[in-house]
């Protein structure tokens, strides 16, 4: 029991960082319409950044101006370059933030070196929250997941609730009325571009001091957030969470599990035809665990394209 609960929190603290990191990608596509492969290299760059001002900041401080300094590059990539390239369509937009990923990760190397850097927890949040059996449970993971709730609860309140929201979403839908009514668009659309890459990069200045910020990060989470947005469906901030999680909890528990399909095959008499088979049928689900949101992608993907809370075509 201890194990499964273990797992559950997990999975849902996992999920909800996957939330933080894929939120402002989310929002970029469904207001700007770019699919932005540079995405993860933000959130590599906030722990970074938080990494290089915690010694002169301090932890919280250091959390609060990373996302800042990480919303300002995103600012000036949109300004000077996709802009730039917006009008010649999505290829275009695809292979520029393409290839600003691999230049972040050099840029990245020659600063910090190709190896982990020493980004530690504040020691206000370095202790257990609680026990179960022999297990203690961080507390800093149950801060994480707080901050991705009210990430996610902040974001619905300013687009539905507010003013800026009003004009963001007339930006994106009706674009020549909202400059008619004097407001700027592209101006919105650069600041729709930072503010994502800032939530990216306070998904790393926070994510970087519990697991290993090293160069590789952006690379390691870079694909599963492209494979929340299209499960979550594209655009949506809902969708997002809701497949952020299951994929959290799926992971989680895959990888406690060593059974195998000879294991199943076993309960209806076929064990030895399975083992005799080998391959697939012997692989332990554990060691198939990082593949399982793929084949969660192919399965939404087949019986509803649009993702699960994306809108139908």
């Amino acid at each position: 029991m201890d194990t499964f609960v273990f797992s559950l929190l997990n999975g849902v603290i996992y999920g909800l960082l996957l939330f933080m990191v894929s939120a402002g990608l989310t929002l970029i596509f469904g207001m700007m319409g770019v699919l932005n492969f540079a995405h993860a290299s933000f959130y590599m760059l906030g722990a970074y950044c938080a990494f290089a001002l915690q010694p002169v900041l301090g932890f919280w401080w250091a959390l609060a101006a990373a996302p800042l300094l990480v919303a300002a590059v995103g600012v000036v990539v949109e300004r000077y370059l996709l802009r730039r390239v917006h009008q010649h369509g999505h290829a275009h937009e695809l292979l520029l933030t393409f290839g600003l990923s691999f230049i972040v990760t050099e840029l990245v190397k020659l600063v910090f070196g190709n190896y982990p850097v020493n980004y530690r927890l504040p020691a206000a949040l370095d202790f257990p929250a609680f026990s179960l059996g022999a297990m203690n449970y961080p507390a800093y993971r149950l801060f994480m997941g707080g901050l991705a709730i009210g990430m996610f609860i902040a974001i619905h309140l300013l687009l539905t609730r507010t003013r800026v929201g009003i004009v963001v979403r007339s930006a994106i839908h009706r674009p020549r009325m909202a400059e008619a009514l004097g407001h700027n668009v592209p101006l919105v659309f650069m600041g729709v571009f930072g503010f994502g890459a800032g939530l990216a990069g306070l998904a790393g200045a926070v994510a970087g001091a519990f697991y290993t910020t090293n160069p590789n990060m952006a690379l390691e989470l870079g694909v599963t957030i492209f494979v929340v947005v299209v499960v979550g469906g594209l655009g949506s901030l809902q969708g997002a969470m809701l497949a952020s999680l299951l994929i959290g909890v799926l992971t989680s528990f895959a990888v406690g599990i060593d059974a195998t399909l000879a294991d199943l095959a076993g309960l209806l008499g076929g064990r030895d035809w399975a083992e005799g088979v080998g391959g697939l049928l012997t692989l332990k689900l554990s060691s198939l665990a990082a593949t399982l949101p793929f084949a969660l992608m192919l399965l939404v993907l087949t019986l509803r394209p649009a993702g699960l809370m994306g809108d139908k075509p």
